[in-house]
């Protein structure tokens, strides 16, 4: 590589200069308190783990989103991390092994093979919460209610939140009898909302009528929260299980819509993200001009499964780049600090301590340099007066 190319950093990976990494980190302060004060406890999962224990439960989808490499010590595979939701599951399952409900919550680096969307990062800085132990529709009221509030910090406004349930697609689909390829079909053509392949496949499908009309139907059933009301007249006789799901969505739609009437609530049955490790509620949110999601989760009761703990389990993850990208809250760069000459005065010393004590910031002279407060990013200066006491004066 000619020294030209040196300073290149690899498609879909940045670095966060002044003064976007001044507003991430006091985000990501602000965004800690907030998940402190909801009694979510902080953990931090290690860079990289051994693959087994990184692409078990939800991870195994992230396979082909995982940079692998060989540890020198022993010779096992281990695995950079690209989501922290296996890990978190991890620490609650084996390193807490806790009885009571356990609120964790999480922010860190993690690393993608190909990045998420056109022109996307490989490199998210992700954040997320997690409750482990809790089983009813409270949590996942709670896990919609933190993320919306993890948007209220950062600034960015005009949500809309799009909700869902995985478990009325895999009654449905398990009641028609269809195997797990014509599932995942199926599943793909939803996603669609390809009418006529369904159609088609469907009426392919050896199955009884009503469960052909049930599953058709889902690729309407989308809108806003009457659509609820719609899905129990369309959906009549499915079951028990099916009734459960609509009832968990009607109680998390009524709580979001009087606690946050702003936000536009969108349901959606055919909506399955994650369906291959979700297990009820899904929901997702977006912003008018972005094109992915911006936040995204829900409940996945069987994560702890594989080590050896089947808690039940909600929780919800974003970018942390991303939310400042789409604030509303301008970039600002930093300014009011102090200028102080280069040091040696003890009476100097103690001032500059004082004043940073008290929340100023202090930029001290350097010995043969140029001092130039205002170059410097310097407001104001300490200066001596005529009692040969130093004081703050404007440059």
């Amino acid at each position: 590589m000619t020294d030209s190319k040196r300073w290149l950093l690899p498609e879909g990976i940045e670095e966060a200069l002044p003064p976007l990494a001044e507003r991430l980190e006091a985000c990501r302060r602000q965004l800690l308190d907030l998940y402190h004060g909801w009694g979510y406890e902080l953990v931090m999962p290690p860079l990289i783990e051994y693959l087994e224990s990184l692409l078990t439960g939800t991870g195994r989808d992230l396979d082909l989103q995982t940079f692998k490499l060989t540890d020198q010590l022993n010779g096992r595979l281990m695995g950079v991390r690209a989501d922290m939701t296996p890990q978190v599951a991890r620490i609650d399952a084996h390193s807490l092994n806790r009885d009571v409900p356990t609120r964790l919550c999480y922010m860190g680096t993690v690393l993608h093979t190909r990045p998420d969307g056109f022109a996307g990062s490989r490199s998210p800085l992700q954040v997320g919460a997690e409750l482990y132990g809790h089983e009813g529709a409270d949590g996942d009221v709670e896990m919609i209610r933190l993320m919306l509030e993890t948007f209220r910090v950062c600034d960015v406004r005009d949500v809309f939140l799009d909700l869902g349930h995985v478990g009325v697609y895999r009654c449905l689909a398990d009641a028609a009898g269809l195997s797990a390829d014509a599932q995942a079909q199926l599943f793909e053509m939803l996603q669609r909302k390809a009418l006529p392949e369904i159609r088609e496949f469907l009426g392919a499908m050896s199955m009884a009528d009503d469960a052909r009309a049930r599953l058709m139907a889902l690729a309407d059933l989308n809108g806003g929260p009457e659509v609820l009301d719609q899905a129990r007249e369309a959906l009549r006789g499915a079951g028990e299980a099916v009734s459960r799901a609509l009832d968990v969505l009607s109680a998390i739609a009524s709580d979001v819509q009087r606690r946050y009437p702003d936000v536009a609530l969108h349901v959606d049955l055919a909506e399955l993200r994650g369906f291959h490790y979700h297990t009820g509620a899904v929901f997702a949110a977006y912003v008018a001009g972005h094109g992915q999601e911006l936040a995204r989760g829900g409940r996945y009761d069987d994560i702890g499964r594989v080590f050896g703990r089947a808690r039940p389990a909600t929780g919800f993850s974003t970018d942390l780049k991303t939310l400042v990208r789409l604030s509303s809250q301008p970039l600002a760069t930093v300014s009011g600090a102090i200028f102080a000459p280069p040091g040696g005065d003890g009476a100097l010393d103690d001032t500059v301590r004082d004043l940073r004590a008290r929340g100023e910031r202090i930029i001290q002279g350097l010995e043969g340099q140029d001092n130039d407060a205002r170059r410097m990013g310097c407001d104001r200066m300490l200066t001596r007066d005529s009692n040969n006491q130093w004081i703050v004066t404007e440059v």
